[in-house]
């Protein structure tokens, strides 16, 4: 487990994250990260999950209608 230190930065606050963590997460700066809520707290992802549902959905929209896409690639 790791500690994050919240420091003062301006009027706001922030965390300073080691760079094994960004490593880990796949992330540098300026990249985004997101925070879900979850039952048991919060969760810092470099996944928006609002976009990978609408991939899901695209890709079964592109697996049910195949032929026709397919077709207009002809």
């Amino acid at each position: 487990m790791l500690t994050l230190k919240l420091n003062k930065i301006g009027n706001s606050v922030g965390a300073i994250f080691p760079k094994e963590m960004l490593s880990k997460m796949h992330v540098h700066e300026g990249d985004k990260i997101y925070v879900i809520e979850t039952a048991e707290g919060y969760t810092l992802t470099p996944y928006d999950e609002a976009f990978l549902k609408q991939m899901k959905l695209a890709k079964d929209i592109m697996h049910k209608n195949r032929d026709v896409l397919k077709a207009l690639a002809e």
